[in-house]
């Protein structure tokens, strides 16, 4: 079993910056995917940004240019940071694991971006 555990969300200003970040325990894994999903209200869940543990970083065209995903296997910790944040930023968003064929998600934490 893996647990996940996010923290950093919050409110902020249009063009303001946000760090969130996730640290997953209980099993000694390396993760396939470690990465980051958004649902904003009445909207499905998308995909923001995933690291798999071998190649590059796959981010969502919306957020291209503006947002960076970054993990540690070592500490089995991924973070998102997120600059030049837009209203339209403003979601749910859940880290996410793909190990062992299996998915895991965290509990999830508000971003809110308004002026």
């Amino acid at each position: 079993q893996v647990q996940l555990v996010e923290s950093g969300g919050g409110s902020v200003q249009p063009g303001g910056s946000l760090r969130l970040s996730c640290a997953a325990s209980g099993s000694d894994f390396v993760a396939n995917i470690m990465g980051w999903f958004r649902q904003a209200p009445g909207k499905q869940r998308e995909m923001v940004a995933v690291a798999p543990s071998f190649g590059s970083a796959r981010l969502a065209d919306s957020v291209k240019g503006r947002f960076t995903v970054a993990r540690d296997n070592a500490k089995k910790t991924v973070s998102l940071q997120m600059n030049r944040l837009k209203p339209e930023d403003t979601a749910v968003y859940y880290c996410y694991v793909h190990w062992n064929a299996d998915d895991y998600w965290g509990q999830g934490t508000q971003v809110t971006v308004s002026s």
